[in-house]
């Protein structure tokens, strides 16, 4: 099986901040040279959003981080993927993944209904090395690497990276995101980066998945605290940040989906100045 090649840092957001943006904000973050961008939020199966995207740029790949498989049913999902797989051959990745349970009333045997969805997404033909699972438990890491191209772990640490890359073996792939503020005020750093994980403080599988890293009940209630927020938000000089995203690399991901925490209108800018930094001008 062929391991994706997104190059060593990508972009992610919420699927309707990529709808937002002009063909010329997508051109100016290929030509920064992220390799990809990821597409956050749980979309619908219709993926008729990411056509116009890939067609603003020229080798830039997208992918999904998440298809939701309690929203988004496996038929149209992967009547998606070959529309754009026509399309834009080789350009796209679908990830899926089971999103949490206090989210979706139907959420019974999480690992049961994924592997069910991948059955699915076999008999229509989905290729195993185009797909991505989002994974944070050793199970579920363990499933991505045998049914799909590998793990794309959220709200995660190097330290996770590390773990996950011994779970899967030297040749799945890893993705896991990773959001940055860029300031070196660390009282706004952290008022932004616990914003962000305002919601995620409500969830078990994140709570369950620090708790793993060894973070403490106290950590994790709300708001965080500044230990977790440290960890999973990168700050401080852009050089600080792109060496905070790079530890992800040395422990073992095959690529970083980079999640900025501004306004859009102040993404590429930012994504401007990390760029030097990564490495990627």
């Amino acid at each position: 099986m062929t391991t994706p090649d997104l190059g060593p840092f990508g972009v992610f957001g919420h699927y309707s901040m990529w709808r937002q943006l002009s063909p010329q904000q997508l051109k100016d973050i290929e030509a920064l040279g992220y390799g990809a961008i990821w597409a956050g939020g749980s979309p619908p199966a219709e993926l008729d959003w990411v056509d116009p995207i890939l067609a603003a740029t020229e080798s830039m790949q997208l992918a999904t981080g998440i298809v939701n498989i309690w929203t988004a049913a496996a038929g149209p999902v992967s009547e998606s993927f070959h529309r754009i797989e026509t399309a834009y051959p080789g350009r796209f990745l679908l990830g899926i993944g089971v999103g949490h349970p206090e989210a979706h009333q139907e959420y019974k045997k999480p690992y049961d209904a994924l592997g069910e969805y991948l059955d699915k997404l076999d008999e229509y033909g989905v290729p195993t090395d185009r797909r991505v699972v989002a994974a944070l438990g050793p199970q579920v890491l363990k499933l991505s690497a045998r049914r799909s191209a590998g793990a794309h772990p959220y709200l995660t640490t190097p330290e996770h990276t590390a773990q996950a890359r011994e779970i899967v073996g030297p040749h799945a792939f890893i993705a896991p995101e990773h959001k940055a503020v860029l300031t070196t005020d660390a009282d706004k750093a952290r008022a932004v980066g616990r914003k962000a994980l305002e919601v995620y403080l409500n969830l078990a599988n994140y709570l369950n998945n620090w708790k793993r890293l060894g973070f403490t009940d106290e950590d994790v209630a709300k708001p965080g605290s500044d230990r977790l927020v440290d960890a999973v938000v990168a700050y401080g000089t852009v050089d600080a940040i792109a060496a905070r995203l790079r530890e992800h690399l040395a422990a073992g991901a095959n690529h970083v989906p980079i999640q900025v925490l501004t306004g859009t209108d102040k993404l590429v800018p930012a994504l401007t100045e990390l760029a030097g930094p990564l490495g990627l001008q």
